[in-house]
C-alpha cells in the first residue's frame, strides 16, 4: 500500500503569510497617506501662503494691492494684478498659475466678494485647461479645500470664518481676477466650485 504524503500549508504558515501581507498593505496605504498629506501641505503654502505674502508685500511697498489701480482698495475686475505681481515687483513667478500638484492643477486667482461694501478675497479653484474653473470638483480636489480651511480656521466648515466656499467662480487667466459667487451658502460639497479667502478683512 502507498504511502500518500499531504502537501500544502500548515496553518501556522498561512497565518505568517496573511500577517507578512497585511504589514505589505498597511506600509502601501501608509505610503499614500504620507504622499497626499505633503501634496496638501504644498498647496496651502503655493496656493494661499504665497499668494498673500506677495498681496501684503505689494501693499508695502506700494500702499496698495496689487491690481488696485484707482487705489479705492479693492482689486476689480479689469485691473490686472498678475502684471503687479510678476512684471512690476517680482513677487511671483509669471507661470505661478496653474499650481499643479501631481495629477491635480488649481487656479490662484485675485479680486472681492461684490458685497457691500466690497472685501478684498485671493480665490482657489481646480482647473482642468489651465485657464479656467473646472465645472465640477473631485472628492480629492475637496480634500485639498477643506485642509485649508481647517489649517487658516481650524476647522472645515465653508460657512463661517475667513474661508468659504463658493458655488461658482470665473477666472481671468491673463490679469489672474477672480470673481466668486454663492459664498458660504453652503458647506463643502458637491456644489463647491471654489475656496474663498478672505484675506484682507473679515467677511
Amino acid at each position: 500500500m502507498r504511502n500518500f504524503k499531504s502537501k500544502g500549508f500548515t496553518l501556522i504558515e498561512l497565518a505568517i503569510v496573511l500577517v507578512i501581507i497585511g504589514i505589505i498593505m498597511g506600509a502601501i496605504l501608509k505610503g499614500q497617506d504620507l504622499i497626499m498629506n505633503a501634496r496638501i501641505k504644498k498647496f496651502i503654502n503655493d496656493a494661499g501662503r504665497k499668494s498673500e505674502v506677495a498681496v501684503w508685500t505689494f501693499y508695502d511697498r506700494n500702499g496698495i494691492f496689487p491690481g488696485d489701480s484707482d487705489r479705492d482698495g479693492l482689486i476689480e475686475s479689469g485691473e490686472n494684478v498678475k502684471t503687479d505681481l510678476t512684471t512690476n515687483s517680482n513677487l511671483l513667478p509669471s507661470d505661478y498659475n496653474p499650481i499643479r500638484l501631481g495629477s491635480y492643477s488649481f487656479l490662484v486667482g485675485f479680486g472681492n466678494d461684490g458685497g457691500s461694501p466690497a472685501k478684498n478675497v485671493i480665490v482657489i479653484c481646480p482647473t482642468t485647461d489651465g485657464s479656467s474653473c473646472s465645472g465640477s470638483i473631485t472628492n480629492e480636489e475637496l480634500e485639498f479645500l477643506k485642509s485649508f480651511d481647517t489649517t487658516i480656521d481650524g476647522v472645515a466648515d465653508g460657512t463661517s470664518g475667513v474661508v468659504r466656499s463658493a458655488t461658482s467662480a470665473t477666472f481671468t487667466s491673463s490679469t489672474w481676477f477672480a470673481s466668486p459667487s454663492g459664498i458660504g451658502t453652503s458647506d463643502w460639497n458637491s456644489n463647491t466650485k471654489a475656496l474663498v479667502y478672505y484675506f484682507d478683512r473679515k467677511p
